[in-house]
Order: C-alpha cells, then sequence, then structure tokens
C-alpha cells in the first residue's frame, strides 16, 4: 500500500532530509586516503545523534553499522570495519536518518585522491542518471518513466544496470511502497500522486550488471568486480511540483573543487 503524506508529514520528511544530507557533508570532510570506514561510520553516528536523528541502518535487521559502506566493486550494503581508504578508491555511502518520527535517505558515491578516469566518468553518469530519472518524475506520471530514464542513459554508455536492488517509498518507515527500480518500461507502475515520497537511487556498474552477495548476507558486489557507482535523493511529489528533499549541496560545500 502507498501512503500519500499530508504537506504537514512532508514538512517532518523534509527535517530529516535536511539532516541526511547535513550528515553526508559532514563524514565528506573526512573522506581521505589513511581513513577507515568506521571511522567514517562514527563520525555520521555522532553527527545524527548530535542533532537530534536516530541512525536509522544501524540494527536495520541486524545491520551493524549506520553507514552502508560501498568501496570500489561493493554495490551496496558494505559494512563499516577496518578497510582503510587508498588513493584510487572510491567510496559509495548510503545512510538514513529518522528524526522526528520520519526518515530521509540519501546516497552519494566518493572518489579518493587520484581516481581512474573511467571510474570518474562512471561516477559523474550515475549521478546524471539520478537526475533524469528525477525529471521524470512528475504528478500523473508512472514510476516506469524513472526506471527507463536511468536504465536508457546508462546502458547507451556501456553500464550494467544492477536489478537486485531498487529505489523505493519512504516515509515512517525507511523502505515503503512503491519500489523504484532503475531499469523498465515507460508507462507501467504505479502513478505519481501528491503526497508520494520516493527515492530514486541508481546503482550502476563499470562492467556487466551481474552483482554476487557475500559470505555476511549483506554485502553486495559487482561479479566481475569492476567499480559500481551510487546516488540517491528522497523527493516529494506535490501538486505541480516534484521537491527533491535532500541535497548534494553540503558534500559539495564540504569538497570544494574536488566535488564530482
Amino acid at each position: 500500500m502507498i501512503y500519500l503524506k499530508t504537506p504537514e508529514e512532508i514538512l517532518l520528511m523534509q527535517e530529516a532530509a535536511t539532516l541526511v544530507s547535513r550528515t553526508l557533508g559532514e563524514v565528506a570532510k573526512w573522506v581521505a586516503p589513511g581513513v577507515t570506514t568506521r571511522k567514517l561510520d562514527s563520525i555520521a553516528r555522532e553527527f545524527m545523534l548530535d542533532n537530534g536523528g536516530r541512525p536509522a541502518c544501524l540494527g536495520y535487521h541486524g545491520f551493524p553499522g549506520t553507514l552502508c559502506c560501498e568501496v570500489n566493486e561493493v554495490v551496496v550494503h558494505g559494512f563499516p570495519g577496518d578497510y582503510v581508504l587508498k588513493d584510487g578508491d572510491i567510496i559509495g555511502i548510503d545512510t538514513v536518518v529518522e528524526l522526528n518520527g520520519f526518515n530521509g535517505d540519501s546516497a552519494y558515491t566518493f572518489p579518493v585522491g587520484e581516481v581512474d578516469p573511467k571510474t570518474l566518468q562512471l561516477l559523474r553518469d550515475t549521478k546524471e542518471s539520478l537526475y533524469r530519472g528525477i525529471a521524470e518524475a512528475k504528478e500523473g506520471a508512472r514510476i516506469g518513466n524513472i526506471s527507463n530514464a536511468v536504465q536508457t542513459f546508462c546502458e547507451r554508455k556501456g553500464y550494467g544496470v544492477v536489478r537486485e536492488f531498487t529505489g523505493h517509498g519512504i516515509g515512517r518507515e525507511m523502505h515503503e511502497s512503491p519500489e523504484v527500480a532503475n531499469y523498465g518500461r515507460r508507462g507501467i507502475g504505479p502513478v505519481l500522486k501528491p503526497g508520494m515520497c520516493i527515492c530514486i537511487e541508481p546503482m550502476i556498474n563499470l562492467g556487466s550488471k551481474n552483482v554476487v552477495v557475500m559470505a555476511d548476507g549483506w554485502t553486495t558486489r559487482t561479479k566481475d568486480r569492476k567499480p559500481s557507482a551510487h546516488y540517491e535523493h528522497t523527493l516529494a511529489i506535490l501538486p505541480g511540483e516534484t521537491r527533491i528533499l535532500t541535497t548534494f549541496d553540503y558534500i559539495q560545500e564540504a569538497l570544494g573543487d574536488r566535488f564530482i
């Protein structure tokens, strides 16, 4: 069932989305060679708690971190731990904050030091595909229009579009209906209506679309071990308007001319 939010609830969604955006901006200051993913996780958790939020990923079905840390070929759900970032890595960071009973969700993939040009282009194109999807998220349109926009843009560039994981609705729960896949046909799926809040999150691979879930039951990597990128925004469908609730502005502020 798709839960339509009231204008008052969307204002609360905005507060949660702003806090998760600010959290990623704080983490961005620390993404550098020599830093462990566990350190990034503790920074995010402390920042959320200091600002009245709850780290929604921590403990979710047993997940052990505040952040999903997606280094290089990890597509989604990587555990924070002792891995030390090195020059040439990329790291996707996906996280959710709960504030005042509502959730905000966002993801961003950061280059670490000097990154291979093909991988940097993957990051740029994956982020562009996110905004291509958002451009299709209009009142009266169908979810499939979003999915198709992401898929066609990425596949024309030769990338693999992950099938096993999707965007989703969001609100009082981290994951609500509907699913928002990154592949599909225009004109199919639920109709976008005012009050719907959804997350669009392309997960795009430099090589094959195929993925493998590791022994921990969470960490998912590309089968061919080529890099994967992940970007995500939370947005609200309003009468005659689509509002992006999360923002990458705090990341841009932190990174300056290193912002991708």
